[in-house]
C-alpha cells in the first residue's frame, strides 16, 4: 500500500517509525514531516489541514490509505473529503472531531448521556465568568473552548491568576469552560473504535508542566511514560464500561460515527474516574511510548478500525517492558524561543559505522561511542534488522524521535520548534528506562535545549 501521513511531530515520527514496520507499506510518504521523519518516510510539501490539498495529493500520487496524525486536519474535516473521494483514512470525520475540537461540545455530550466528568460551565465573556470564579476556591480550572495545541488548559493558583487567564483565553479563543478542580491520580487512557466495537489500547502519564516536579506553565507535554501504574485489566474495563463504550454509544446516539482514537485524559478520584477531556487523536509524547511497546502490525489495526472490522481483529499485544520519554525542548518553551540552532550528536550516533544497536553491559573493550557501550544488534533481539534501517538513533529499545527539527543549509540538524527531540526509550524496568532516556540526553550537544530531569518521578517515588 502507498500510505500518506499527515503532520511533523514527535508523535508523526513515532507513527512513521512503526508504520515502516508494516508489511502492508510499501512506500510512505508524509505531509510536511521533520528531519527524522524524512529518514524512514518522503516528505512532501502541502497544506495538511486543507482537505482539497490532501485529496488532490493522494489522487495524483495513488495513495491507497492516510493516517492522520493531529487533530488540526481532522476538525477540518480532512477525512471527510478523503471519504467522499473513496481513500480510506485513519482519523475520525469532522462531527466526530468536535469531540476534541469544541470542550463544551464534549462536556454537553458528557452532560446529557450520564458519562463522569467534573462540572462546568461556558462563557463567552469576562464579566460573568469573573462572578462565577468568585463562587470557587483555588486551584481554578479555565480551559480554551477550541483547540489550543495541548496548552488551553490553566490551572490558576489564585484568583487574580484565575482572572487573567480568562481575559487571556477569551481574547485568543472567544469561548472557555470553567470547570470544578479534582483531585486524584491523572492517566491517559487510549481507545480505539470502528463506531460499532471499541477495544482499549493502551495506557500513559504524562508530564504537562514545563519545569520539575510539575512546576511551571502548562506544554503540549515535556515527556510521558507507559503503561500508567493504575493500568490493570480491572481498570481498563471499567474504563471501558463507564466511559469509553457510554461514549461511543452517545455519538451513535446523536447520529456521529466516530471511527479513530479515543483519547481519555482521565482523572482517577475517590469517587472513581472522570472525564478531563477528550482528544480525537493519539497523545504526543504519549504515542511515543505506546509504540516503542506496540508489538502488533499498526497499518492492520489502522484499516481494521477505517474498514468498520474491528471485531474481528486479534486482541493487540503489548510488550510488558514499560517505557519512558523525554522532551528536548528550545529554552524559553512554552513561551518565546530561538529558532535555527544546531543539535549535534543525534546524527553521530546514527552513522554507517554503527548498525542498529543496544546498551551493552560488558567489557570496557567494546566499542564505545560518547560514553555508551554498543554491541550489534541481531535478530534475537526481537525485532527485525530492517525495521531499524535509517532511523534517527537506535541504541538498544533507545530511540530518538524528531519534532521541530529541520535541516541547514550544510545538512546540519536545527530546531525549529519549541518541542524539538523526544528521547524514548524501553527497558525491563521503568528505572532503567529512565535512565537509559536520559543517557541518551546526556549525548547530545545542544546549547539552546533543555528538558525535565524528572520524567517518571511519580511512578518511582522520587
Amino acid at each position: 500500500m502507498n500510505i500518506l501521513l499527515l503532520g511533523n511531530g514527535g508523535r508523526e515520527h513515532a507513527l512513521a517509525w512503526k508504520i515502516k514496520q508494516s508489511p502492508h507499506c510499501t512506500a510512505l510518504y508524509c505531509m510536511n514531516g521533520n528531519a527524522g521523519i524524512a529518514d524512514v518516510a518522503t516528505t512532501v510539501t502541502g497544506n495538511a489541514n486543507n482537505p482539497a490539498d490532501v485529496v488532490a495529493f493522494c489522487q495524483k500520487n495513488t495513495i491507497d490509505f492516510v493516517v492522520v496524525g493531529g487533530e488540526t486536519p481532522l476538525v477540518a474535516g480532512v477525512v471527510d473529503a478523503l471519504a467522499q473521494a473513496g481513500i480510506k483514512a485513519f482519523g475520525c470525520n469532522q462531527m466526530a472531531a468536535q469531540l476534541e475540537g469544541s470542550k463544551v461540545f464534549m462536556k454537553d455530550l458528557c452532560a446529557k448521556y450520564g458519562i463522569p466528568t467534573a462540572a462546568y460551565q461556558r462563557f463567552t465573556t469576562a464579566e460573568p465568568a469573573l462572578q462565577y470564579l468568585q463562587t470557587l476556591s483555588p486551584p481554578l480550572v479555565i480551559k480554551a473552548d477550541g483547540l489550543a495545541a495541548g496548552k488551553g488548559v490553566i490551572i490558576a493558583e489564585s484568583y487574580a491568576e484565575g482572572e487573567a487567564a480568562v481575559h487571556t483565553l477569551l481574547e485568543e479563543q472567544g469561548a472557555i469552560v470553567i470547570e470544578e478542580f479534582m483531585e486524584g491520580e491523572e492517566v491517559s487512557f487510549f481507545a480505539l473504535t470502528d463506531g460499532i466495537t471499541a477495544i482499549p489500547f493502551g495506557t500513559a502519564q504524562d508530564h504537562k508542566r514545563v519545569f520539575d516536579g510539575d512546576k511551571g506553565p502548562n506544554t503540549g507535554g515535556m515527556g510521558a511514560y507507559s503503561p500508567a501504574p493504575l493500568e490493570n485489566p480491572a481498570f481498563t474495563q471499567q474504563i471501558m464500561d463507564s466511559i469509553i463504550i457510554p461514549t461511543v454509544n452517545a455519538l451513535n446516539a446523536e447520529g456521529i460515527t466516530y471511527q479513530g482514537v479515543l483519547y481519555a485524559g482521565l482523572m482517577v478520584t475517590k469517587d472513581g474516574a472522570k472525564l478531563l477531556e477528550y482528544n480525537a487523536r493519539f497523545g504526543d509524547p504519549e504515542c511515543e511510548v505506546l509504540m516503542l511497546r506496540l508489538n502488533t502490525d499498526i497499518v492492520e489495526i489502522m484499516l481494521s478500525v477505517a474498514e468498520q472490522r474491528l471485531a474481528a481483529l486479534p486482541t493487540p499485544q503489548w510488550d510488558d517492558a514499560p517505557a519512558l520519554c523525554v522532551v528536548m525542548a528550545s529554552k524559553g518553551y512554552p513561551a518565546q524561543f530561538q529558532k535555527g540552532t544546531v543539535i549535534r550528536g543525534v546524527d553521530a550516533l546514527s552513522t554507517p559505522s554503527y548498525q542498529p544497536t543496544k546498551i551493552s553491559e560488558g567489557s570496557s573493550s567494546e566499542p564505545r561511542l560518547n560514553g555508551v557501550g554498543l554491541t550489534p544488534m541481531t535478530a534475537a533481539d526481537g525485532v527485525a534488522q530492517a525495521a531499524f534501517r535509517n532511523f534517527s538513533w537506535l541504541v538498544s529499545d533507545t530511540v530518538v524521535f524528531h519534532a521541530g527539527t529541520a535541516r541547514d543549509e550544510n545538512g546540519a540538524l536545527t530546531a525549529i520548534g519549541g518541542r524539538v527531540l523526544v528521547v524514548s526509550s524501553k527497558a525491563a524496568t521503568l528505572r532503567q528506562a529512565q535512565q537509559n532516556a536520559y543517557k541518551a540526553v546526556d549525548a547530545i550537544q545542544w546549547d539552546n535545549g533543555f528538558c525535565r530531569r524528572d520524567i517518571g518521578w511519580r511512578a518511582l517515588g522520587v
